[in-house]
């Protein structure tokens, strides 16, 4: 029996399981055991495979960020919008056959956008494109779901499902779970908080459904029996999503004050260019980018070309960004900002310290 069988028969069952105190822990053995087999359909063991089957772009600027949607939303024509990059672009499905990158110049970073393949229904499984286009959009910083305002939520229900069956978390946060596996010593579970989702019997009955019988598992918030098998499989992508309606031109008012006023949504329309400028400083916010502007001893700072960090870099990450052998080299650094505890003067620093968004830094070496 083959993997895509295997995941049929799974599934059929849990539809046929009524959910109740009983049947919980069965569910949950069979939850275990789906997310395995998606898991190797997915990402197969072997390299097998003909030459030249799959698509990827080399990552490069500051962040990254993933076009997903149903063919013919508007991908391509938001790509050429928002990048001046040409992207085939006409008036039926499946104009795009493979990733076409661009890259947004934005407040001195440069985020590189990626126009996929539209995903067809039932791409988890790998119909179309759908191992490929997943693979991309694990590496992505955001996905911008693209969605058609004249069309049906049931379009971003779809979407979410493939997404969720492979192992893309949209919009939520890597579960507050540590877990180690040992060479002996039996399973020990501990929990920090009530947990009201999932008891320890539970999380034995996943761990022998992954054959686990030596394991430390410490709880550290109320997580549901899914949310313990993703940290099992600890291949789970947790990236943030934009919902991107687009063709806001084609709708009444009332619908595009129903769609704007959903949580992670952005109406637009990109044959009219409207809203794209909103659509930018959303992206920005959800990048969470930050600026360092760096200054040579008795010079002025460059305010031109910043150097951009995710939220929570340091010094290290800094002296990364200007050159690799800097950490190597480094003495102390000056540090003009929000981060300085003596703001608006400047704070010595070491490579542990963390930097805000427009500081100013100037690194000294040995």
């Amino acid at each position: 029996m083959g993997v895509l069988e295997k995941i049929k028969e799974i599934e059929e069952e849990m539809a046929r399981t009524q959910k109740n105190k009983a049947t919980e822990y069965h569910l949950g053995l069979l939850k275990a055991k789906l997310a395995r087999y998606r898991a190797q359909l997915l990402e197969p063991t072997t390299k097998a495979g003909k030459a030249g089957e799959g698509f990827d772009v080399m990552k490069s600027g500051d962040a990254r960020v993933a076009l997903i949607g149903f063919p013919s939303v508007g991908k391509s024509t938001f790509l050429s919008k928002m990048t001046r990059t040409a992207s085939a672009v006409a008036a039926y499905e499946f104009t795009t056959l493979t990733a076409i990158p661009g890259v947004i110049d934005y407040q001195g970073a440069r985020i590189q956008l990626l126009d996929l393949p539209g995903i067809v229904e039932g791409a988890s499984q790998g119909r179309g494109r759908g191992r490929q286009v997943v693979s991309v959009a694990k590496t992505a910083d955001l996905i911008i779901m693209m969605l058609d305002a004249t069309k049906s939520q049931e379009q971003r229900r779809l979407l979410e499902i493939e997404l969720e069956a492979v192992g893309i978390r949209l919009n939520r946060k890597r579960p507050d779970v540590v877990f180690k596996q040992k060479t002996g010593g039996g399973i020990v579970i501990n929990a920090t908080v009530k947990l009201t989702k999932i008891d320890e019997k539970a999380v034995r009955t996943v761990l022998a459904g992954y054959k686990i019988h030596n394991c430390d598992v410490m709880i550290r918030e109320d997580i549901s029996i899914d949310e313990f098998i993703d940290v099992l499989i600890g291949t789970r992508k947790y990236i943030p999503c934009l919902y991107v309606y687009n063709k806001i031109d084609s709708v009444s008012l009332e619908m595009i004050e129903q769609l704007a006023q959903q949580e992670n949504s952005v109406v637009i329309s990109c044959e009219m260019g409207l809203n794209l400028d909103y659509l930018l400083v959303r992206m920005w916010d959800q990048l969470g980018l930050v600026k360092i502007y760096t200054k040579k001893r008795g010079e002025h700072p460059d305010l031109t070309d910043p150097i951009c960090l995710r939220k929570g870099a340091t010094i290290e990450h800094v002296c990364h960004g200007i050159h690799r052998s800097l950490v190597s080299k480094f003495r102390y650094a000056l540090v003009w900002g929000k981060s300085s505890k003596f703001n608006p003067h400047a704070q010595k620093v070491g490579l542990n310290h963390p930097v805000a968004d427009e500081d100013v830094v100037s690194i000294f070496t040995k």
